[in-house]
């Protein structure tokens, strides 16, 4: 019988709060831990940290204090939450190196959510921004073999494949062009909400993490890429959050984030290898389950709606890190050329030359790239072949098979017509 956490019993909210020692969580070895370990906690991470967030915003759009108690009791459980996922990451675990495990996650995770969406128009969204997670990936790993000397696939394992994608100079894209179409939360798939949730926390994650983070390296070239790509990083935030609904009320919300927590709790610990933290995903889905409750019964008291409008009978199947080189390949190979045009996906030689893609590109890309910078370095400092983990085979796309310094979108793979 499928799983369905509004007819579990949690732990109860009072009995939740953990000490420091509790919260300290032991890292996990590096050179030992399971590529998609590392995801999952990247993952878990960033759904709790949009889960404060969230939260924060509630309080700050209400006047009712005891609203506001509520969801300061729940806030700061999951930020004990937040922290005992997070410290699970050593520190010895370079920046670059974790940056690794941040786009092996955007590329797994968005390739299975495309294979899972039942929405035709999302699934082109999550398929869309998945080619330039998986440039993202290859222009990351040529940084850090050029400056440490390590390869990316000591961290990603042989489950991901790392070459280009579309290439990065080409995802910067005016602002017009980044807003998608919203779904319905009441009369679509709840899967497609779970979904789109999901990615806009994980991108906003990565977003935020570059945002910190990407000031730290002192060579001048990383701290290009980490410019350049944390850009493009809140212009995936941007196309994945404007698929959420916007008509649902701030309860509706809250429901929704914390069913999907216990979601995703649920989807580790099904997969978990690891036995240590495999415990922490069943604490922490037990708490999430009571969180679920509580949120419920507010959206039963402030709108006087029913959760089950908006939520599945039981969790869908659960989200699964896994190997998805077929899928990716096959996206590649269809989809490289592709751009936006609002909130539709066209072949950029479609666009009239005085759009705006090609305006914007001109102002941004007027001096040096940092990502076509990064592999023209690499290239020069390694007899002229660039850094790739291609274990199926030659590149699927012809015009990526010898490096991408003069790759011209237009021509790349082949010419889809845009999605209705």
């Amino acid at each position: 019988m499928a799983f369905n956490p509004l007819q579990e019993r949690g732990i109860p909210i009072e009995k939740q709060f953990r000490n420091w020692t509790e919260l300290n969580s032991k890292p996990y070895d590096k050179n030992q831990v399971d590529p998609y370990t590392r995801c999952r906690i990247i993952l878990m991470n960033g759904i709790e940290v949009e889960g404060q967030l969230f939260s924060h915003q509630f309080a700050r759009h209400t006047v009712a204090d005891e609203l506001k108690r509520q969801l300061a009791m729940t806030r700061r459980v999951e930020q004990q939450q937040q922290k005992a996922v997070n410290w699970l990451i050593p520190g010895n675990e370079s920046t670059l190196e974790v940056t690794i495990g941040y786009e092996q996650v955007a590329v797994d995770l968005t390739a299975w959510v495309g294979q899972a969406e039942p929405d035709p128009y999302a699934k082109q969204c999550y398929e869309f921004a998945l080619l330039e997670d998986f440039d993202h990936l290859y222009r990351y790993a040529d940084l850090l073999d050029m400056q440490n000397p390590k390869r990316a696939e000591e961290i990603v394992g042989q489950l991901t494949e790392i070459m280009p994608g579309r290439p990065t100079i080409a995802h910067h894209r005016h602002p017009f062009d980044t807003v998608r179409r919203p779904l319905d939360a009441k009369n679509g798939n709840p899967l497609s909400s779970l979904h789109a949730l999901t990615l806009t926390a994980a991108e906003q994650q990565t977003m935020n993490f570059y945002m910190t983070i990407g000031d730290r390296p002192q060579e001048p070239i990383a701290r290009a890429l980490y410019l350049e790509i944390a850009q493009v990083e809140e212009e995936h935030v941007t196309h994945y959050e404007s698929l959420l609904d916007p008509t649902l009320t701030w309860a509706a919300n809250l429901v929704l984030h914390e069913y999907n927590e216990c979601y995703l709790y649920y989807s580790c610990l099904q997969q978990e290898t690891d036995p240590r933290i495999k415990q922490l995903w069943e604490l922490h889905l037990n708490m999430e389950i009571e969180h679920l409750r509580i949120a419920c019964e507010l959206m039963k008291t402030i709108d006087k709606e029913d959760p089950m409008s908006i939520l599945p009978e039981a969790f869908p199947e659960p989200l699964l890190f896994k190997s998805n080189k077929d899928y990716v390949r096959r996206v590649l190979a269809t989809q490289v050329g592709l751009t936006a045009d609002k909130d539709q996906f066209v072949p950029v030689e479609r666009l009239p030359r005085d759009h705006r893609f090609f305006q914007f590109q001109a102002i941004v890309n007027a001096g040096p790239v940092p990502s076509e910078q990064i592999i023209d370095e690499y290239k020069r400092a390694k007899g002229g072949r660039d850094y790739r983990l291609e274990t199926e085979g030659p590149h699927p796309v012809p015009q990526l098979r010898d490096g991408v310094a003069n790759f011209d979108l237009a021509a790349a793979g082949s010419k889809p017509g845009p999605v209705s």
